[in-house]
């Protein structure tokens, strides 16, 4: 009787867990500061959201637009409370404004939010998501900076092997977002949600502990003050640095 071939199996991995995200944690860059998301933030990031003028923001979101500011106000308390995902407030290091009711501290102008969510420490995998980047916020060194502290913390502090994004797949611009900052193409879930009464397909993109030290060579190149002329126009784009 012939022998049985072995069933192929995956690798032998460490079996350390990864690290809980903290909304304590506070992640310091040149441009931006995250700090956990608090009802005090509500306020001022409220007209850089609402309004005619940003609603197509909400366009992919599960929730908004958000026309009454008591309801913002209870949407931000919600997500203080959530402990998954875990939201941090963006602010920005620019000129600082005046200090946040309930604040310890003078804050910087609050620009977006961004979270942790799908927290899995045991198999040490964990997306990014609910990214609500305010027009002070796109397509500013900023807002590249922010997604590059949420990484770095990830990988480097947490421990973490696997970082996801997802996003709607008609969202072309968190597409093209996810592919310049180094995430790889992983596939589309097909009817994956209802959204608004709206079918929503979800593309995955993915970065793993693999890939991260080469993609956050290339983000620290990007970000360097040197890479941005006097009128901060960048010199090379993100993915010349990891050609």
């Amino acid at each position: 009787m012939a022998s049985r071939v072995p069933n192929p199996l995956g690798e032998i991995v460490n079996g350390t867990s990864a690290q809980r995200p903290s909304r304590d944690t506070r992640l310091v860059g040149r441009y931006v500061t995250l700090v956990g998301l608090s009802a005090a933030h509500a306020d001022p990031l409220y007209p850089h959201i609402s309004g005619p003028e940003n609603a197509h923001l909400w366009d992919y979101m599960f929730e908004g637009p958000y026309d009454d500011i008591n309801v913002y106000r209870s949407s931000i308390k919600a997500k203080e409370a959530s402990q998954d995902p875990i939201f941090y407030a963006i602010l920005s290091n620019g000129k600082p404004i005046k200090a946040l009711a309930g604040n310890d501290e003078k804050s910087g102008r609050v620009v977006g939010i961004a979270s942790y969510l799908n927290i899995d420490p045991g198999h040490r995998s964990i997306e990014v998501g609910h990214l609500m980047y305010s027009s002070q916020l796109q397509r500013t060194p900023g807002a590249t900076e922010a997604m590059y502290l949420m990484l770095r913390h990830a990988f480097d502090d947490l421990g973490y092997r696997r970082y996801e994004w997802k996003c709607n797949s008609l969202n072309a611009p968190s597409s093209r977002a996810a592919l310049r900052l180094g995430f790889t193409y992983e596939g589309l879930f097909r009817k994956h949600f209802i959204v608004k009464g709206r079918n929503r397909d979800t593309t995955w993109y993915s970065i793993i502990d693999d890939e991260w030290p080469s993609i956050k060579k290339a983000l620290e190149a990007w970000l360097d003050p040197a890479n941005f002329d006097s009128e901060g126009r960048q010199r090379k784009k993100l993915e010349e640095f990891r050609q």
